[in-house]
This record gives C-alpha cells, sequence and structure tokens, in this order.
C-alpha cells in the first residue's frame, strides 16, 4: 500500500472524504455538501485544497478509493440521485493518481462489516451471528442500499447489488393502500421508494391522505423531528411504518442470501432513531415469515453506529486490490 491515500464516500447528499496516512489511520475527514460543487472533480479539488487535508499530505497522495452511491460499470459513472457524472479514467489522469479503485458504496460498506467491534454497532433483538458465514446489508438514507459480504478461503467477497430497486411488497392492508397512494405517482414503486429520506415524505402524504388530513409541506428531518418528539402523530406513525418496512426488506434479503452472519442496518436514517428504532416492530416484523420465523428468529440484526464505515471498506478494498 502507498501512503497517505484518499478514500472517499460519495452520496447523494454529500461527498466525504478523509486521507489515510497509515493502515487504518484517518485523518483530514471533511463532508462537503455535493449540490455546492458542480463536478466530481471539483469537490475533489476543495477537499485537496483544505488547510487540514493539506496538513494530512494530500499533496503526496498516489491512489484513491471512492465509494458512490451508484452502480458501477464500465469507465463513465453517472448518478443516479445526484446530477455527477465522470469518467474514471479522467478524474485519475487530472489528479495524476497512480491507481483509482471506484466501486458502489454498499460494496465498499459490506467490506467495512467483519471489522466493526461493539462500539460501532448494536443488536437489535435476539439471534447469535456465525462466523465466516454471509452477511447481509440494508442502508435507508438518500436511497436504499443493499448488499452482501460472501466469506471465501481467504477473505470475503463484496456484492454490487441494486436491490433497492427491487418491488416494494406489501404485507397487510394498509401497506396496500400505501403502495396505491404511490402508484398514483409512480409507475413501478421501488423499495427505495419508501424506505428513504424520499420515502419518509412520501409516507408522510400517503398516510395523511389516508387519513383524510391535510399533509404540511414539510422535509423528512422534520418528520423526523416531529415523529420522534410525538408532536405530530402521523409523522409518528410515518415512523413507525418506516421500520415496520424495512424489517420485512431485511427479512427477505436474510431468506434470500442465508446470511447467518446477521443482517446490519447501515444508512443515514435509522442511527437517528436511536432508541425508537430499537422499541418498533422493525424485529417483529423480520421475524413475521410464517413457516420461516424460526430460522429467522436465529439471525441477528445490528445497527451500524460508525459515523464513517464506508471509509473503512474502500480501504479494505484497496488493500485487497493491491
Amino acid at each position: 500500500m502507498t501512503y497517505p491515500q484518499l478514500l472517499a464516500d460519495i452520496g447523494g447528499t454529500n461527498a466525504r472524504f478523509a486521507i489515510e496516512t497509515a493502515p487504518g489511520k484517518l485523518d483530514a475527514i471533511v463532508v462537503l455538501p455535493c449540490a455546492e460543487y458542480p463536478t466530481l472533480s471539483d469537490a475533489m479539488r476543495a477537499y485537496f485544497a483544505n488547510q487540514a487535508a493539506i496538513n494530512a499530505g494530500a499533496a503526496n497522495v498516489l491512489q484513491a478509493g471512492i465509494a458512490i452511491a451508484n452502480p458501477v460499470h464500465g469507465d463513465v459513472v453517472q448518478m443516479t440521485n445526484h446530477h455527477w457524472k465522470f469518467s474514471i479514467s479522467a478524474v485519475q489522469a487530472e489528479f495524476k493518481l497512480t491507481r483509482l479503485l471506484v466501486v458502489n458504496d454498499f460494496k465498499a460498506l459490506a467490506m467495512a462489516l467483519p471489522f466493526l467491534d461493539d462500539t460501532q454497532k448494536y443488536q437489535v433483538g435476539v439471534g447469535e451471528h456465525h462466523k465466516n458465514a454471509v452477511i447481509g446489508l440494508l442502508g435507508a438514507g438518500t436511497g436504499l442500499g443493499v448488499s452482501g459480504l460472501i466469506p471465501t478461503g481467504n477473505g470475503w467477497v463484496a456484492l454490487d447489488s441494486e436491490g433497492g430497486h427491487t418491488t416494494f411488497s406489501p404485507t397487510n392492508q394498509r401497506e396496500m393502500d400505501i403502495l396505491q397512494f404511490a402508484l398514483t405517482e409512480y409507475k413501478h414503486v421501488s423499495s427505495e421508494r419508501l424506505m428513504s429520506g424520499a420515502g419518509l415524505k412520501l409516507l408522510y402524504r400517503a398516510l395523511s391522505y389516508l387519513q383524510h388530513t391535510a399533509a404540511d409541506d414539510i422535509d423528512p428531518p422534520e418528520i423526523m423531528r416531529r415523529g420522534l418528539a410525538n408532536e405530530c402523530a402521523i409523522c409518528r406513525e410515518v415512523l413507525s411504518t418506516f421500520c415496520e418496512l424495512l424489517g420485512t426488506m431485511a427479512s427477505n434479503l436474510a431468506i434470500t442470501l442465508g446470511t447467518k452472519g446477521g443482517v446490519y442496518i447501515g444508512g443515514g436514517i435509522v442511527p437517528r432513531l436511536g432508541e425508537f428504532f430499537s422499541q418498533s416492530n422493525f424485529r417483529q416484523r423480520f421475524e413475521q415469515k410464517g413457516r420461516f420465523a424460526g430460522y429467522l428468529q436465529q439471525i441477528p440484526t445490528f445497527v451500524i453506529t460508525e459515523p464513517y464505515p464506508a471509509f473503512i471498506g474502500i480501504s479494505a478494498l484497496l488493500n485487497q486490490a493491491d
């Protein structure tokens, strides 16, 4: 490995950068709003000009790893939830990098999971993880990320997945009604449409409509604030519904991949829910699978609390690719 090296985690809202100066040692962590920069290169130049990055040795960076909230196939990357579009080879040439690794952000996040300790995660519900077993990953933020981690003889293989765009599956009449409302706005209602930041707003509009109540023009953070403060019954129901939907999504992932190593929940939303999530029906819905309830009771579920887990994963991928 060549140090220092640049690590980046690019989402639909924020671009997070860090300089890894030695194995596992991160310096100059800076978060830049994507909307303030026309291109990825503009954001990278702003970061390299940051005094903390300069002090960490940004001028000596020769290789970089970027985790991005998007499929990565070929040289050109066009973000799904943001307007940035770039050529990997062109960015590598522009910044004179000997190597630039660009991967899906949840592939990077999945690679971080074996390295997380008990201070970087907490368990929700029962179940015991098996060592060297398949691990599942979900994360709700700007979008809904999905991945899995497969053990091999000498390490792990992280799956490139766009599972957040699978079709939403309701499990009761209320969720069928929510789906019917969503279908008036979208021809295809994916899981991401309801289990994401924008999904909180769609759930709020849907539940307001179903309860014949005028919906306020509020954004997801305000929905979360009102719900957690118990200032708005519908906002609180939005959060409860979100947790239940995520439980079903997590159980689908668990039985699809056979995640005896557990299912991890990342992204920006769930950690902010705190104790509300732990007390919600998430785990009840996770185990609600009829004949497979007993199977799912044995699989643990964890919430990731480490603020920058993708940095850990992209570093591991860089090391693995070396």
